[in-house]
């Protein structure tokens, strides 16, 4: 998988954390001490989560080695087609949250985070190199939750509904050109 690849599917998997940052930017009191570490943490836990679902996969990878494509494209499809389902159905009065509170960011960044464990059991079955894979999807995801929250207080960014929009139809794209390259299409 590209370098490219990497940086598409961390912007996809950290749209949830910028969805959470640019909202609690803006409805919230977040210093920049506490911006600091809302990102950290939900950098970690989207760094994390890959390993873990990259261990799953290795564990299956040898059963479904013939299937390994179809299995990456349709977790990366519904993936994607929930995060999209999201930006478009749920409402945003069901979403609020106190992110001050260190055990309702722990479990926003657990929540945010489900999709990343998902995708690394794929990367298991692609040979991604995990430790490469985790760095960027953390580095990307800070900088994506720290930008969020200052757009968030500013007023002016986009809405979080655009960005999981944007996140899921970036999986979509990914599964569909993980799928065809292994059909030998590209």
């Amino acid at each position: 998988m590209s370098f490219l690849e990497l940086i598409l599917i961390a912007l996809g998997l950290s749209m949830d954390s910028f969805a959470v940052s640019l909202t609690s930017g803006t409805l919230h009191c977040v210093t920049p001490k506490k911006g600091l570490k809302i990102a950290v943490v939900f950098a970690v836990f989207q760094a994390i989560m890959p390993v873990l679902g990259w261990l799953l996969g290795l564990t299956f990878k040898d059963l479904i080695e013939q299937i390994d494509h179809w299995i990456a494209f349709s977790l990366l499809f519904i993936i994607g087609l929930k995060m999209i389902y999201e930006a478009v159905k749920v409402n945003q009065e069901e979403r609020k949250f106190n992110i001050n509170k260190n055990y309702v960011l722990i479990m926003l960044a657990l929540a945010t985070t489900i999709d990343a464990f998902v995708v690394g059991i794929s990367f298991g079955f692609l040979n991604v190199s995990i430790i490469k894979a985790s760095i960027i999807i953390g580095l990307v995801t800070f900088i994506v939750s720290y930008g969020g929250i200052c757009l968030g207080k500013l007023n002016r960014f986009i809405k979080p509904r655009s960005a999981e929009l944007i996140g899921g139809l970036v999986l979509i794209g990914i599964g569909i050109k993980i799928l065809l390259e292994h059909l030998k299409v590209f």
